[in-house]
């Protein structure tokens, strides 16, 4: 399967879905794949400056690291294709009316918007609103 790229089905189609989860982004300057496997990330993305990890604010307080802000995830459920044109542009555009910011990870089937833990509830009203 090879997921949806019109634009308007997206948007018709997502449901989203909010985790009840609290998570975090940490840096590991020095990190590589394998390291932080007992933080159990939901996602990693390895830039020059070093390793990104999301991971629960509950992994993060266990294991005493620092954080700036807490997110809850919001799941499109509907199958995006990786090279489907403007749907993270909607969603942001949408959120950036509302004055609230949007960390998107696409992954494989489905986007995954991050969003501040404050914001949460009027950001899933205006996602739900497609």
């Amino acid at each position: 399967m090879s997921g949806e790229t019109n634009l308007a089905a997206l948007l018709a189609n997502m449901k989203p879905v909010m985790n009840e989860t609290e998570y975090v982004f940490v840096s590991f300057p020095e990190g590589k794949y394998g390291d932080g496997d007992h933080l159990n990330p939901i996602g990693m993305f390895m830039e020059e400056e070093g390793m990104t990890m999301v991971i629960s604010k509950d992994s993060a307080e266990h294991n005493n690291m620092a954080f700036e802000s807490t997110f809850r995830c919001i799941s499109l459920q509907v199958h995006s294709s990786l090279e489907a044109v403007g749907l993270t542009a909607a969603i942001s555009k949408k959120l950036a009316e509302l004055g609230i910011s949007a960390n998107v990870i696409a992954a494989y089937y489905h986007d995954h918007v991050f969003v501040p833990s404050p914001d949460s509830s009027r950001a899933f009203d205006a996602l739900s609103q497609y």
